[in-house]
């Protein structure tokens, strides 16, 4: 089982998301973020970059597309909140967003 983020490790691990725009939930057990592209092309492009990269690392955002807009959240279920993989994905996503 993946381990929880926690104390400092976890200040570290989400300060650098954070000033990208992440937030936390607020029971604190995952993050999320609002992607907005120029149009669903983009949006959907963005989505199957992140998609192939996640299925690799067997880690599945929850996320909501509408036109576009994409919508996601992030917590490891299996280990009842927040971990290396998702800070992980949440870095894949914002570079995947920056080359729409």
């Amino acid at each position: 089982m993946t381990e929880l983020l926690q104390g400092t490790a976890r200040d570290e691990a989400l300060a650098p998301l954070l000033a990208q725009g992440w937030t936390e939930t607020s029971d604190g057990n995952a993050i999320r973020k609002r992607f907005t592209f120029r149009n669903f092309n983009e949006a959907f492009g963005f989505m199957t970059r992140v998609a192939l990269f996640a299925e690799k690392r067997d880690h599945h955002p929850d996320w909501r597309n509408v036109y576009r807009t994409v919508e996601v959240e992030l917590s490891t279920h299996d280990a009842g909140g927040l971990t290396a993989k998702d800070v992980e994905l949440a870095r894949k996503m914002d570079e995947a967003a920056a080359y729409v």
